[in-house]
């Protein structure tokens, strides 16, 4: 071989020494780095009794699944949970155990954020809390709201959205859901005609619940952050004295009455739209009848109040006839579609996984414990799983390393290669050259 070729050969065996050399060093401070995964910090994993599982028995994929199942559902508790205050939550503990003493916290209401709204709703008075609360116990036994949320069908609701226009249609810039009644609009004849004062009180119940148990919590992910009241407009046009009869103030009062006792602390902002000199007398006895903490979320505007209801909502979520431009040219326009995160097929499916029985959200910080892989159930502790997850990174890495050095090797040993063949090809050129010479 000439001189040029050795040298080749010495210089490719000097650049792999340095590369196994430096792919070594890189090895040994991956695996110092490995060792040093702070997983607790992204992982907050259950501790359960000590009863232990082995991953030998699952795969990379599965154990990386594993982890995403528990990531994700400390994302999505943290969403549909929220942050809670310290100073209210020592009152919402106190507030439960004493309902717990008495035996009178079901366990489907046993909910933070229940108890936190009947709080609330009486000035953090336990006693007038619990009042409430048990009132409130009372009357969805008597009434069987739960029988109305599962069972309950409103046939009649799209005849009844013509004579009477209302509806959720998207959020507000805050992502909370929004809901338009054109009051205005209202024919009351027509409406106790395709239905009556019971199916629409009924109809209504039915929508509360579905707003807390998927609106709610549908939005709550959507904005990422916890959301658990919703913005309103009531569009007044054209509404007096005349329009409140006897039936229409049975039915406001009934309402009302639903909203005020039952679903306490659900109403983030009201705005009233559209309040000529008729509604404004009306409204002087109206207003009578709501308490002052309602009244302080209410926000009685004129004709000239379309900038106020854009700084509260995108104009892509607000109806043309209120100054947005959303047209929802389809069948039925606007307050007909009830259109929102809820309605996304996704959002459902992930919402489902967070049911549990009567429609109450699995409280994960139980059901965590035991996690799902490759179809069968193992209780976690977090101190061996942490260590083997760390193991089996460590194990990940040290492949991907090994890896990387053999294909370096294979590049290193082609780039010898493909000197030796062109000095090959040099050689036989000049042995071809002194031939043709020589004869």
């Amino acid at each position: 071989m000439s001189s040029r070729g050795k040298n080749a050969t010495r210089g490719a065996a000097v650049s792999e020494k340095q590369i196994s050399n430096s792919n070594e060093l890189e090895h040994q401070k991956r695996r110092t780095n490995s060792l040093n995964l702070p997983l607790e910090t992204h992982w907050e994993l259950p501790q359960v009794g000590k009863k232990k599982f082995s991953l030998s028995r699952m795969s990379f994929r599965s154990l990386q699944d594993s982890l995403i199942r528990i990531s994700r559902s400390k994302t999505y508790r943290s969403r549909l949970q929220g942050v809670h205050d310290p100073k209210e939550e020592h009152v919402v503990q106190s507030f439960r155990q004493l309902l717990l003493s008495t035996s009178q916290l079901p366990e489907k209401y046993d909910d933070y954020h229940t108890l936190l709204r009947f709080l609330r709703m009486r000035g953090f008075d336990i006693k007038k809390a619990k009042d409430a609360f048990l009132n409130m116990l009372k009357w969805r036994e008597d009434f069987a709201v739960d029988t109305i949320a599962k069972d309950f069908k409103f046939e009649e609701d799209e005849a009844v959205k013509k004579c009477y226009p209302h509806g959720y249609h998207g959020v507000d810039r805050y992502g909370r859901p929004l809901y338009i009644e054109r009051i205005g609009s209202v024919d009351l004849n027509t409406l106790l005609r395709v239905t009556t004062v019971d199916r629409y009180i009924k109809n209504h119940i039915s929508e509360q619940e579905k707003t807390l148990n998927l609106r709610y919590p549908a939005c709550s992910l959507a904005a990422r952050k916890y959301i658990a009241s919703t913005t309103s407009i009531l569009d007044v046009k054209g509404v007096g004295t005349n329009n409140f009869s006897k039936p229409a103030r049975e039915l406001f009062t009934e309402i009302q009455k639903i909203d005020s006792n039952y679903y306490p602390e659900t109403l983030h902002r009201l705005y009233i739209v559209n309040a000529g000199s008729g509604f404004r007398v009306l409204w002087k006895v109206i207003s009578a009848f709501l308490e002052a903490r309602t009244m302080s979320k209410i926000q009685v505007l004129g004709n000239k109040y379309q900038s106020k209801l854009l700084e509260a909502v995108d104009p892509s979520n607000l109806p043309d006839f209120l100054g947005g431009n959303c047209t929802c040219s389809g069948h039925g326009g606007c307050l007909l579609k009830d259109k929102g995160p809820w309605t996304d097929p996704e959002l459902y499916n992930i919402l489902q996984e967070f049911f549990s029985k009567g429609g109450k959200f699995v409280d994960y910080e139980e059901s965590d414990s035991q996690i799902d892989v490759d179809g069968f159930q193992q209780d976690m502790q977090t101190s061996d799983v942490a260590e083997h997850m760390a193991q089996k990174i460590l194990e990940l890495e040290d492949c991907l390393a090994d890896t990387k050095r053999i294909l370096q090797t294979l590049l290193s040993k082609q780039q010898e290669l493909a000197e030796h063949i062109e000095q090959l090809k040099k050689l036989t050129s000049i042995e071809a050259c002194l031939s043709e010479k020589s004869t």
